[in-house]
């Protein structure tokens, strides 16, 4: 018996996929509920679990486009149990001869097992794209950073490895007795072309539809990040204790947005045609990058969370990112975005719009600068902000008090708990 191997829905609005690697060879025994295949759409990665222990059989090669619903592949159910069984160990277990004085015997050394990004890895778990190359190649898979799915190596990752080892100087050679000077050569000029992912396609286009049917203009700020910084020094221990989380400094931008947003409604509103959609609730987009690129994950109703909901919350999305879980409703619904440049160590950016939304808010790193407090020059820890926001809907004075009640959330916040 063959079970068919179909392409899972992931959402209505996407109608196909790239078959983008599979994780088990054609012919292989595989297991129930164990990876099998992954594919890459305009917003997510997903790894595809096999419904039944039987042998693959694959039907469609990685790289190629397919249609929601389409065949890639079967699991051949029969005859699975008799691969899989142990062989039979013999009735009568006959000693081997000791090795003569003369010929002592030599144990074989174990296959090497790559380790890569502290896990070890067997061969099988490579796709046969990047076996064929890492065998025509010659290339040291222990030392290719992969970028898959579990932090598998892809073809991209050894192309992209190969592509270093090209650009790095050579070693030093060993002197000789009578060097000859040899013509300088011209360093070769190499390039590489790979094909753009489904998502990051997305991101372009989004990226270039903000630009181009928005009216958007950033406004910036600072803010005194002492009091949150004291906050979080003195609580951090009791809130992990209780609540099992860190806590973190996007708790408290969150909340002070929410707190804004209630104030100025329209930037957390929508224009579509002439007319505008206000909302009622504050659904908040965290960009979070990835190694297949940005995603917007939603904090939903982030209202009514309280901190550690809010932390918790991020902390769940981050993991669904690294073990490729999340799902398309994960990334829909967002009415306000919050992107936090600062973890990269940026300065000051001016972020673009998420459409259809009408604002985000950009955070920065943290850095102490010689700020004037009392009308005197004091060392604090200051942060720049920023927010983008469209122009059609907001106006500039809304926009600059928006920012200004972050501020001053933030810089106090026991205003966040009293809702003042």
């Amino acid at each position: 018996m063959e079970l068919e191997i179909k392409v899972p829905s992931v959402g209505e609005s996407v109608q196909e996929a790239i078959l983008a690697q599979w994780i088990r060879q054609d012919g292989e025994v595989v297991k129930k509920d164990e990876p099998i295949f992954v594919i890459e759409t305009d917003k997510i990665t997903l790894e595809v679990n096999a419904e039944a222990d039987g042998v693959l059989k694959i039907l469609v090669q990685e790289g190629e486009t397919v249609a929601i619903g389409a065949v890639v592949g079967a699991i051949s159910t029969e005859g699975a149990a008799a691969q899989v069984a142990p062989a039979p160990k013999p009735e009568v277990e006959t000693q081997a001869p000791e090795p003569s004085p003369e010929t002592p015997s030599v144990p074989e050394p174990a296959p090497e097992t790559p380790e890569i990004g502290g896990v070890s890895w067997d061969v099988k778990d490579f796709s046969p794209s990047v076996r064929r190359l890492v065998a025509q190649t010659d290339v040291d898979i222990s030392k290719v950073t992969g970028t898959g799915p579990g932090g598998r190596v892809t073809k991209g990752d050894v192309l992209l490895y190969r592509e270093s080892l090209s650009t790095a100087p050579p070693p030093p050679a060993a002197p000789t007795a009578s060097p000859a000077p040899a013509a300088p050569s011209a360093p070769e000029e190499e390039t590489v072309r790979k094909a753009m992912t489904p998502i990051r396609k997305r991101i372009a286009a989004r990226l270039l539809e903000a630009k181009q049917n928005t009216a958007m203009l950033t406004t910036f700020n600072d803010i005194d990040m002492s009091r949150a910084m004291d906050i979080r020094t003195r609580y951090k221990e009791a809130f992990k204790k209780k609540h099992d989380v860190s806590l973190g400094f996007m708790s408290f931008f969150v909340k002070a947005c929410v707190q804004a947003l209630s104030e100025f409604p329209e930037i957390n509103a929508f224009i579509e045609g002439d007319e505008v959609v206000y909302h009622n609730y504050h659904h908040v987009g965290i960009a979070v990058g990835s190694p297949k690129g940005l995603v917007v994950p939603v904090i939903r109703h982030a209202d009514r969370l309280s901190f550690a909901g809010v932390e918790k919350a991020i902390v769940d999305y981050v993991a669904k990112i690294r073990e490729n879980r999340l799902e398309l409703a994960d990334l829909e619904g967002a009415t306000f975005t919050i992107t936090n440049g600062g973890v990269f160590g940026s300065l000051l950016s001016t972020p673009i719009l998420n459409t259809p939304q009408s604002g985000i808010l950009g955070m920065h790193r943290i850095e102490k600068r010689p700020v004037v407090v009392a009308d005197e020059i004091v060392i604090r820890p200051m942060m720049y902000v920023a927010l983008s926001y469209d122009h059609r809907i907001v106006d500039g004075r809304e926009a600059v008090t928006f920012l200004k009640r972050i501020k001053e959330c933030v810089e106090n916040p026991e205003r966040l708990l009293m809702e003042v």
